[in-house]
């Protein structure tokens, strides 16, 4: 995990992402970075649950994936035995509130 947010691309994604949920056009922009690193580095965020995807529908009935940041806090300590990280994820979106907010939009 320290090797991935060592990444400046990762660091920027989480950055971005924090406020409200991008697309992932949106965070090659913020990143100034080609979309297949974007994507490579949103699937090693993911791969250690420090970003969700969720799907927004346009008003012309198109849906895309846009990204949030899960992170709060991340802490790194050092001990006798060297490194440790740990990461504060919050509260997060649970399925139920995800359902909620995606049928309000629909209203």
């Amino acid at each position: 995990m320290t090797s991935l947010l060592d990444d400046e691309y990762a660091r920027t994604i989480l950055e971005a992402a924090r406020d409200e949920p991008l697309s992932a056009d949106e965070l090659s922009d913020a990143c100034e970075a080609s979309s297949s690193t974007v994507y490579r580095r949103i699937e090693r965020l993911q791969a250690q649950n420090l970003l969700d995807d969720h799907q927004r529908l346009d008003p012309d009935g198109h849906h895309h994936k846009v990204y949030s940041t899960r992170v709060e806090r991340v802490t790194v300590e050092l001990r006798d035995d060297g490194f440790a990280c740990t990461v504060d994820r919050g509260g997060g979106e649970d399925a139920a509130d995800r359902f909620t907010r995606l049928y309000e939009g629909f209203k």
